[in-house]
């Protein structure tokens, strides 16, 4: 069932309560619609899963940077869970209008809205900007007897349902897509994968380290200090070249032909006016340019990939179509 869609792949990435970080709370009265050359006010980031995941740290990064450069001021970051990210997705279709929310997002989200068959859909909401692309890492807890990629698919193989795979996704979403190309390239048939999902990197983390699961894929970047410290040992990465500090392999330098990159971008809430989507266009497009920015990228070993405008939103309708088809060539939609 391998095709070329499957092999090499950009894809991007996957309730609870607010939490709130010293990007500060929310501003009182001020307006992130208000018009004028000064920093944006009143502004609040969604990020739609855990504390900890790839989702929270663009977020907060963005944040953080944004307020650094004085584009805007008082950032309430927070955090609300569920679903793969359309929890979050649904909150913001509801908020029409709400030129004072925005929502971190990717590949995890283009994904659970088709396993969820969420009423919410992207193409509801207003795209702000695409900032990131990130490799997946193929990772086991430090103390895992498997010592290479070539070990772990060689039990894999063997006995596939006793070996379980972590991901912080719902089905659809990068951690999940990737395991199971992972099996179709090396001969596990996609259904016999045992695949548990976290609700965001933190959670995964701690499945790995509690040897919940026996291997996980994950975002490279959310799993570097971990790898440092020697808690989780990376096995290989799945970009066409290696990432820079981390003592891995690609999947296709251990021979198997498989590159996948994750994304990650910022979209606004439906029905607000071409005047309020200029001015985080203009305000994210500020960043990015930043020294500030490009320091987040370098330290983060993400890959810059920006994008606003009909670019974001074309490439934004392409991803829904490719993952579409990828999960229903997988039984998955």
């Amino acid at each position: 069932m391998r095709t070329a869609s499957l092999r090499k792949l950009t894809v991007g990435v996957v309730a609870g309560g607010l939490l709130l970080t010293a990007c500060g709370t929310t501003a009182e009265g001020g307006s992130a619609s208000e018009g004028g050359d000064g920093p944006i006010s009143g502004l609040r980031m969604m990020i739609p899963n855990s504390p900890g995941s790839g989702y929270d740290t663009t977020g907060r990064e963005v944040a953080a940077v944004l307020e650094g450069e004085e584009l805007a001021s008082s950032i309430e970051v927070f955090n609300l869970e569920g679903a793969g990210g359309t929890v979050g997705l649904q909150r913001l279709v509801n908020e029409e209008g709400n030129a004072e929310l925005l929502m971190q997002m990717g590949l995890g989200v283009v994904g659970a809205q088709f396993s969820n068959q969420s009423e919410a859909t992207l193409d509801q909401t207003t795209p702000i900007a695409k900032l990131i692309e990130e490799a997946e890492a193929i990772v086991v807890p430090g103390d895992s007897p498997f010592q290479s990629i070539d070990d772990l698919v060689e039990a894999w193989k063997a006995d596939p349902a006793n070996l379980p795979v972590g991901g912080a996704s719902n089905p659809g979403g990068p951690d999940h897509l990737t395991p199971m190309l992972l099996a179709q390239e090396v001969g596990v048939d996609p259904v016999a994968v045992n695949y548990v999902p976290y609700d965001g990197g933190g959670e995964l983390l701690a499945g790995i380290l509690g040897g919940d699961v026996q291997f996980a894929a994950t975002g490279v970047g959310e799993v570097t200090e971990s790898a440092a410290a020697g808690d989780v040992r990376i096995l290989a990465v799945t970009s066409e070249e290696a990432v820079e500090g981390v003592d891995a392999p690609t999947l296709s330098d251990e021979g198997i032909d498989l590159v996948f990159a994750n994304w990650r971008g910022i979209v606004a809430a439906p029905g607000i006016s071409e005047e309020e989507t200029q001015r985080f266009v203009d305000a994210v497009t500020e960043m990015h340019d930043s020294e500030a920015w490009q320091q987040v990228l370098e330290d983060q070993g993400w890959t810059d990939s920006f994008a606003t405008g009909e670019d974001f939103t074309s490439f934004l309708g392409e991803e829904s179509g490719r993952v579409e088809t990828v999960m229903s060539e997988l039984g998955l939609a």
